[in-house]
């Protein structure tokens, strides 16, 4: 019920507020201990139970893209999440007055698709004390590893100066054309940039009347790279390209970096032993394979903080590209709901394992620091 909720009522980065309120209300009926708006960030969560340590976060992402809704499938990882923190607060209940040791945490991670929520949580204290986390992201593929990029967004501007664009176009000083020059040199570029570095934008304003020379323009880029001192390297290269359009147009140029999502730093034991209960679920990993494209999250800022795992789950057994209309409603389907449990039991199973077991607690840490 809480995953349809979210799917059909969509809301983007940081404005997730119904999401919040559907997912703590079910954590504070589990007898979870809820705080809101955790780092600063009003639609954030932690509910947490049990005490000490070590403690384990499960993570909950649960925004929508502009336009097409649900299409990376968050509403499957809000409700997953919180489904998964449920069954190992039940499982730990089980074992007596005074047995529990350690703490389950289940952490809502708002504004992944831009904003970088978990950043700004990390920045913020919020995963103090956290030894592991984990989350499951919805794919037509089930994997236990799959490595991220490295990306950032940048975000482009030109101030030129207006004229009539028919009676006195040489008074003017034309921003679009700039931006324009900054599309055309990002292609040009593009032959001499690694396989693994990605760049993609759009204008967000090019002018109000094509008979008014356009005085100001923007645009929003999104680069990636197999790494962050790779990612660096061609952020300066896109630099270049804006600032080469500004002295052919003579418009002014300015460049703002939104905040970097790191690569992901996967832990191979958590993330073997949840293919392991995958398997057992009936629901066995397969390799991705070379071809398989990589995206960008900023779980890989957490990974690189504290051991964590980011497998994904196959909720559709169609080739559906992700960030697509088709994907969120795919999302909505049974077969997605049934995937989603199997990955909030195989959440919950690993959870267990890592408050329960101080000899596989050990290897997870050992495996983080020797990554």
């Amino acid at each position: 019920e809480i995953a349809d909720l979210i799917h059909d009522n969509p809301e983007i980065s940081l404005k997730e507020y119904r999401a919040q309120q559907w997912l703590t209300e079910f954590l504070e009926r589990k007898g979870f201990r809820v705080e809101k708006g955790i780092g600063g960030l009003e639609t954030s969560f932690r509910a947490s139970y049990g005490s000490g340590s070590p403690t384990i976060a499960v993570l909950c992402e649960y925004d929508a893209l502009p336009d097409v809704g649900h299409g990376c499938g968050h509403d499957l990882i809000g409700a997953m999440g919180v489904v998964a923190g449920a069954a190992v607060k039940s499982a730990l209940g089980t074992r007596g007055a005074g047995a529990t040791q350690g703490t389950i945490v289940v952490m809502g991670t708002p504004g992944e698709e831009a904003g970088g929520g978990k950043i700004i949580l990390l920045e913020k204290g919020a995963f103090k004390g956290v030894d592991a986390a984990i989350m499951v992201h919805p794919s037509t593929k089930t994997m236990t590893f799959r490595p991220s990029l490295a990306a950032v967004s940048v975000s482009v501007t030109f101030k030129g100066k207006a004229a009539h664009a028919a009676g006195a176009p040489h008074e003017g000083i034309n921003a679009l054309e700039a931006m324009i020059l900054t599309f055309n040199g990002l292609n040009a570029l593009r032959q001499h940039l690694r396989d693994d570095v990605k760049i993609h934008g759009i204008i967000t304003k090019g002018g109000a009347a094509p008979n008014v020379v356009p005085d100001y323009a923007a645009g929003e880029f999104l680069v990636r790279a197999k790494d962050r001192a790779g990612l660096d390297e061609v952020v300066e290269k896109v630099r270049r390209c804006v600032q080469g359009a500004g002295l052919m147009t003579g418009a002014t140029p300015h460049v703002d970096l939104g905040l970097v999502y790191a690569e992901r730093k996967n832990n191979e034991p958590m993330a073997e032993r949840f293919g392991r209960y995958m398997a057992e679920l009936g629901m066995s990993p397969e390799d991705p394979g070379s071809r398989m494209g990589l995206g960008s999250s900023d779980m890989g800022n957490v990974s690189q903080e504290i051991p964590a795992i980011h497998p994904y789950v196959a909720v559709t057994a169609r080739e559906i590209p992700g960030h697509s209309r088709e994907f969120a409603e795919a999302t909505r389907e049974p077969r997605a709901r049934d995937a989603m449990l199997v990955a909030a039991k195989a959440t919950a199973m690993t959870c267990i394992d890592l408050l329960c077991d101080p000899l596989f607690m050990d290897r997870v840490r050992k495996n983080f620091k020797g990554a």
